[in-house]
Order: structure tokens, then C-alpha cells, then sequence
């Protein structure tokens, strides 16, 4: 079970769907037993998915999204689908409120068995429903599957949703690890993190923080240092670290001073396993040795913060492929959720860390890639493959 502290990313998140005012909002204050989510009996309450970060016991750390109705024929109703379906990108497990007609359900069902996102079927408002049984009976002759019967508005069936939801879970939700099998209980390893302007002033970044966190837990030696102190720091350790783990803006400067023995890799580099496909990644890198200035690349941030002097996704990335390509090299920059449906005309895609989206949302854009035949790789293989060590370095 994760800590309440657990960042969003790496939560479970589950995402309510169903038609305007099926108790969606209702549903998600139940569940977590606060007023999460604005509740009206006016049709279209819910404009965008809210989300909303809780411990539930017997789940664990979770992030609810609480969609609008996939049914809205209002102005601003396409719009708040094309949101819905945003949201679908991020869920590891939907909870879909259904009628007994399942008009509207069936299609969004075929399009999440198809994502292979599993599916919770409920019957809400059982309480007011003069045969809950015969409409559960209807639900499970139209898609072959009975829904849980709840009442959001009196708690009933709210066990046997969480009872739902922890069956439903991927079964290697809780076996993903950032270090994986690189290192092991009373391992020496160094990070070295370069504290230039993206690192907040008087913090550490999240993937130093969660790294840290994980090496700690596997009772790891723990080290750290700047880049400019990496020699001290190896003359003063009594043997060499079986790994470090380094900014990727520095890979070539660190692989020059490390020891023979120690492995090297990325905070980039490992997320690109914990949060994505390692495998595309790294498939997908000698395309950037194939561009030419006639080119298009997409260049992916899951942050959106204000761009900064030397950002790597902005500015030194870029810097790096035109230095390597021709100046000409046409580059777009997306943040955020803003990742365009059709890549096509794009030869390259090049995707952040990831640290502030979790598994399934990354994976989501690596399938939609892959199906359009369109390379994907991350900002710290890319970084590897400019710097000639991708073959080098560990994941």
C-alpha cells in the first residue's frame, strides 16, 4: 500500500464515467467520504474532469476523476466529451454508472475494452429504483457482466465497489520499481544532481526525491553531489559505487570521471522504464541519427511550467538535435495534456520523464505512437544516444 504522501502520478487512478446526472459526482463523495465533488441536480454540474487525491482503505493511495456526462448534448458538450476522452488516457480502472438500456454505455465500453482498461460496471440509485435486480439483469444480458448495485446517496454496495476496484487492479500496479533489479539491499550508490535553475530553490526535482525514496526503502548506501564535486566525492568513498545515477544533461561528463566498475544511468533513463515502454524508447532513438533538416520533431513536456533560460525540453534538447541535424530542424513543443491525436508529419516523438504523469497516461501516448507507425523516445535516451553512450549506460 502506498503512503497518503504518495505523489499523484503514482496513484491509482480511477475514472467515473456514465451519463449526465447518474450520480457520478454523488459516487466519489461516497466513496471517499467527503465532499470531493460539487453535486447538483442540474444537468451538466461536472464541466471538466476534477481530480482528487485520497487514501482508501483497502485500496491505497488513489486519484479519483470525476468526468462529465458522456451524454451531454449542451453547447459546450463536444468539448467536455473530447475532456472525457482525455481522461480515459490516465485511468487505470473506470467505474461506469450504467442504464438498463446501456444506449450510451456500450459504446464507450467497446472503446475501453479496446484500450484494455478495466471496467467496473455499477447501477447507481438503487434506493429509488422500483426493481433493482430485473435492471441488473438487463445490464448483465446486454454486455454479459452484472453491475455492483450501490446507493451513493445512502453508502450501500460502497465495500463491494472497493471489494471491485482492488480486483481489477493490473496486476503489476505495485511491482513497478524505479531502480528495478540494478541494485539490491547494502549496494553504494551516488547521484549526482546538478542544482542549475530547474531545480526549486532549496528542494530537490520529484524523480531525485522519489529515486532516493526507493533506494532508501531497498537499504541501499545513499550518496549525492553535485557535478562539480563528483571527483571529491569518489576520492573520498572507501570503494566504487555499483551505480550512479546522474542528471542526463551530464551524462558524458559523469561517464568520463566514473570508475570502470560502476554502472551508469539517469533519473530520465529510469523513468523512461518506470513510466513508459524502455524497449520503443531506446528502438527509437537511431531515428534521430536518420533526420534531416527537412524534418519534424514533437518534443512532449508533462509539465507546464514557465520555460526557463536553459530548460532541457525548450532549449538545450533543441540546441542539441539542430547542432547535431541542421538549424533548419522543424521542433514543436507541447506541455501538459496538450499531445496532438494525429502524428502524423511528425518523424520523431520525444516525451519528458514523466514524473508528473502517471504509467498508464504515458503509456496511452506511446500506443497512440506505435499505431501510427510514428518512433517515441525519451529525453534521457535521446540525451544517450547524442551523447554516443546509449550503449553504455544501464535501465
Amino acid at each position: 500500500m502506498k503512503h497518503p504522501a504518495t505523489p499523484r502520478a503514482n496513484r491509482l487512478h480511477i475514472a467515473l464515467m456514465g451519463r449526465t446526472n447518474s450520480g457520478k459526482s454523488s459516487l466519489v463523495n461516497a466513496l471517499t467520504g467527503q465532499d470531493t465533488a460539487l453535486v447538483s441536480a442540474l444537468p451538466g454540474t461536472t464541466t471538466d474532469p476534477v481530480m482528487k487525491s485520497m487514501e482508501i482503505h483497502g485500496i491505497g493511495a488513489c486519484t479519483f476523476i470525476d468526468t462529465p456526462g458522456f451524454d451531454d448534448v449542451s453547447e459546450l458538450g463536444e468539448k467536455r466529451i473530447e475532456r472525457t476522452e482525455k481522461a480515459m488516457e490516465k485511468a487505470d480502472i473506470v467505474l461506469m454508472l450504467c442504464q438498463p438500456d446501456m444506449t450510451e454505455e456500450l459504446t464507450w465500453l467497446k472503446r475501453l475494452q479496446s484500450k484494455k482498461i478495466p471496467v467496473v460496471l455499477i447501477l447507481n440509485k438503487i434506493d429509488i429504483r422500483d426493481n433493482a435486480e430485473g435492471d441488473s439483469a438487463v445490464i448483465k444480458e446486454k454486455c454479459g457482466e452484472r453491475p455492483v448495485l450501490v446507493s451513493a446517496l445512502n453508502g450501500d454496495g460502497m465495500e463491494e465497489i472497493r471489494n471491485a476496484i482492488t480486483a481489477s487492479m493490473p496486476e503489476d500496479y505495485d511491482a513497478q520499481s524505479i531502480t528495478g533489479s540494478l541494485v539490491e539491499e547494502g549496494d553504494l550508490v551516488l547521484l549526482v544532481m546538478p542544482q542549475d535553475l530547474q531545480a526549486p530553490k532549496g528542494r530537490l526535482i520529484l524523480p531525485q526525491v522519489q529515486t532516493m525514496r526507493e533506494l532508501l526503502d531497498k537499504r541501499c548506501l545513499v550518496m549525492s553531489c553535485t557535478t562539480d564535486k563528483l571527483s571529491l566525492t569518489l576520492q573520498a568513498m572507501a570503494y566504487p559505487p555499483k551505480l550512479i545515477i546522474t542528471d542526463s544533461q551530464v551524462f558524458n561528463t559523469v561517464y568520463e570521471l566514473k570508475p570502470a566498475e560502476s554502472m551508469l544511468t539517469s533519473f530520465s533513463v529510469l523513468f523512461a522504464a518506470y513510466k513508459g515502454d524502455i524497449d520503443y524508447y531506446v528502438q527509437s532513438a537511431p531515428t534521430i541519427g536518420q533526420l534531416t533538416e527537412n524534418s519534424k520533431v514533437l518534443i512532449a513536456e508533462a509539465c507546464t511550467h514557465v520555460p526557463l533560460n536553459e530548460d532541457i525540453g525548450r532549449v538545450k534538447l533543441p540546441r542539441l538535435l539542430r547542432q547535431k541535424i541542421g538549424e533548419k530542424l522543424h521542433i514543436d513543443i507541447t506541455a501538459g495534456n496538450d499531445f496532438p491525436k494525429d502524428l502524423n508529419g511528425y518523424d520523431l516523438v520525444i516525451q519528458c520523464g514523466a514524473c508528473m504523469f502517471n504509467r498508464k497516461h504515458v503509456l496511452s501516448r506511446i500506443e497512440q505512437a506505435e499505431a501510427q507507425h510514428i518512433p517515441m523516445t525519451n529525453y534521457g535516451i535521446a540525451l544517450a544516444y547524442l551523447g554516443g553512450i546509449l550503449d553504455k549506460i544501464e535501465w
